[in-house]
């Protein structure tokens, strides 16, 4: 008995340092309030006890906070030790490692390319290797991200691969070690290409701790091929490091401008977000391209530069992810990521789109000037090549070849080059657009028609 009151004590202690600790508000509420605690440890307590297996109270504490957590929004989250680790590298930008992009291939974790530049580049690792061992530590049964893992490690510090290499000439497989040292690789976020016309293209994969360095390159490479405007890409581009949109934002905006502003509950969460100078390249025509998968830093870049008419934005509505997150410790190497407020664009138009709320899912995110509508199948074969090209050492580097169609491109470029004139674009979609509302409220009528005959009836 005194063991099951000991066991009472120590879920109640451990939910109020919860409570106690991520909501120091909760010690104001009412009484009801407290009650909802006592109910949480009594459910935790008659789980222990009469579930059918028995369980860990740790992971029903967990669970807990996963359940409060997901409660709020979907971008709030309770990260374990290794999601709250892979965050903690993905937002660096940077890490230790050997620099090859792996996939498992017939149960085999295979080298696609290794990356120039890097250790595994140079040596000598192959496409279509087969990892074996790292550091003698056998990964047959071992998933991708897990494999990977093992690869990455401190700056500096030393791997060794075992690697199944098949034998051109007699068809079998060879195997042989590599002894690596871990550098800081850096990944490809910005890729760029000249255009006919001396239209400048530019797309971003991502904003991490390296985006502003990469697009400064690819700009200054553009520019002296002769570029007279610009495409900037952002689709399928999930977003990033804030800082490295308002820094993206700022190469193409004048003096004084507002980029973005952050609003929550808290007055010291406003937060104002403004250029200083005039940026590098304030006069260049431009536009931006956009999809359902742009989202959150993309979304600040496109709204910055729409607003203030710096840029024509063409193709689909974006995704909506616009909230800040505060992420805080917790102990044993956990993290919690929680929205503390929403970004708005320069003219206070609120980015984040609420999916939970069907009436609210029209309102946010990022509507293009120009729309055009493409199957998300059909433009991720656009980005194929980026993601297809592979690197043998000791060949020359592959040409990248752009075969697929690309009708939000194309736009663009005849829109930049004088073909087709901005104006009549942006008209032709507003009466799309209004055409869709009204065939959407006219069938929304029909329906609820339809439901009162069947009620009167």
């Amino acid at each position: 008995m005194k063991d099951k009151k000991l066991n009472r004590y120590a879920i109640l202690a451990a939910s109020v340092f919860f409570i106690g600790t991520l909501f120091p508000y909760a010690y104001g509420t009412a009484e009801r309030s407290l009650q909802k605690f006592r109910m949480l440890v009594d459910v935790i307590e008659f789980v222990k006890e009469n579930y059918v297996e028995k369980t860990d109270t740790d992971k029903l504490i967990t669970g807990a906070i996963r359940g409060v957590v997901g409660e709020l929004d979907d971008f709030s989250q309770y990260l374990d030790p290794k999601d709250y680790k892979n965050l903690k590298n993905d937002t660096r930008g940077e890490f230790g490692g050997i620099g090859a992009r792996l996939q498992k291939k017939d149960d085999f974790v295979t080298i696609v390319t290794p990356v120039p530049g890097t250790p595994a580049y140079r040596a000598n690792i192959m496409p279509g290797d087969r990892v074996l061992f790292v550091d003698d530590k056998d990964i047959s049964n071992m998933t991708l991200d897990d494999a990977v893992e093992l690869m990455r490690g401190p700056l500096g510090s030393k791997v060794k691969l075992t690697i199944s290499r098949k034998d051109e000439k007699t068809g079998g497989y060879k195997v042989i070690d590599f002894k690596l040292k871990r550098e800081r690789i850096i990944p490809e976020v910005v890729y760029f290409r000249m255009l006919p016309q001396k239209v400048g293209y530019l797309y971003m994969v991502d904003f991490s701790g390296h985006s502003l360095e990469e697009v400064k390159k690819a700009l200054t490479a553009l520019q002296k091929q002769g570029m007279t405007s610009l495409i900037l890409d952002l689709r399928f581009n999930p977003g990033g490091l804030l800082s490295g949109a308002v820094d993206i934002s700022k190469l193409f905006l004048a003096t004084d401008k507002m980029i973005v502003y952050t609003q929550g509950r808290k007055k010291e969460y406003y937060q104002e977000f403004k250029t200083s100078s005039d940026g590098e390249y304030i006069n260049i025509p431009m536009a931006v391209l956009v999809n359902q998968g742009s989202a959150s830093a993309s979304e600040i870049v496109s709204g910055a530069l729409q607003d203030h008419e710096r840029a024509f934005v063409v193709g689909q509505r974006t995704f909506g992810k616009a909230s800040v997150q505060q992420v805080m410790p917790l102990p044993g190497g956990a993290g919690l990521r929680l929205t503390i407020a929403r970004y708005y664009t320069p003219l206070g138009r609120l980015i984040q789109r609420d999916y939970r709320d069907k009436e609210k899912s029209e309102e946010g995110g990022i509507f293009p000037d120009v729309e055009v509508i493409v199957k998300a199948d059909d433009e991720i074969k656009v980005f194929d090549p980026y993601r297809e090209v592979v690197y043998t050492p000791g060949q020359k580097d592959p040409v990248l070849e752009f075969k697929a169609k690309d009708p939000v491109l194309d736009k663009a470029v005849a829109i930049l080059t004088g073909k087709e004139k901005l104006e009549e674009a942006k008209a032709k979609t507003q009466e799309e657009v209004a055409k869709r509302k009204a065939e959407k409220a006219k069938k929304s009528g029909k329906d609820t028609d339809t439901k009162s005959d069947k009620t009167d009836k």
